[in-house]
């Protein structure tokens, strides 16, 4: 039995409200349980310089988590004067992940930046932003669209993630916080909505784990991932 009383194949309830920042191109809030994350999309008219004069732009991403995301407070990184190595993982995987749905020349030599923060954290925070991070994107893509600035569509596909793993000796879909402080094996699974992989972290945390339990664990991943997808959908067709 899962802590949360949801079967193994079982998704935490997902909402995603959009527009929820007045300034911001494209944003939403992403609720994936207990876990949830403001994410928001800035477009900026350049490109980085290591672009300059190539044609094509770029997405990139920052994460942070406030500090009492948690149960216990968590010192701000700026306080620090520098970012933790896991946020740089993070907020680099995000960026890779979101590139990945993108075709960059279509973008024309302009830079969007996603910023995710997590508010609340009960696991998956990064593959929340993930899901979120596309949302704000489509919309402030959508946003230039409208306005004429670009004439054709630069996302070419869906992109989101969930986490899978091996609980009490099974595959379960979309672990909690419970469930991941005590997996013994734990991944992260990045898909498009064609169901094409970008990107899965995988790692054994107290056990070993098999090919087969791999296969069942990315038919989890697959299933959980189009479940996103249709709430992507659902947000944006609202926002429209």
């Amino acid at each position: 039995m899962r802590p949360s009383g949801r079967n193994l194949s079982d998704m935490r309830p997902i909402s995603i409200e959009t527009g929820v920042l007045r300034h911001a191109e494209g944003s939403c809030l992403i609720s994936c349980g207990d876990t949830r994350v403001l994410c928001s999309a800035t477009i900026e008219d350049k490109a980085p310089p290591f672009l300059k004069g190539s044609g094509q732009g770029w997405v990139t991403a920052e994460y942070g988590m406030l500090p009492r995301a948690t149960n216990s407070r968590n010192r701000r990184e700026a306080a620090a004067g520098r970012q933790s190595g896991r946020t740089q993982e993070i907020q680099r995987l995000i960026g890779r992940a979101l590139r990945a749905g993108v075709d960059r020349r279509a973008l024309g030599e302009r830079q969007i930046v996603i910023d995710c923060d997590v508010i609340q954290a009960d696991g998956g925070t990064r593959c929340a932003s993930i899901t979120g991070g596309w949302v704000a994107l489509r919309l402030a893509v959508n946003r230039l669209l409208k306005a004429g600035i670009i004439t054709s569509d630069p996302i070419v596909d869906h992109v989101a993630a969930v986490s899978c793993g091996i609980y009490a000796g099974q595959a379960v879909l979309d672990l909690d916080y419970a469930e991941d402080s005590e997996a013994g094996t734990d991944g992260n699974f990045i898909m498009t909505g064609a169901g094409r992989l970008i990107e899965v972290q995988m790692s054994a945390e107290g056990a070993t784990f098999t090919r087969s339990e791999m296969n069942q664990l990315l038919d989890l991943a697959e299933a959980g991932v189009a479940e996103l997808v249709r709430a992507q959908n659902e947000a944006i067709s609202c926002a429209s």
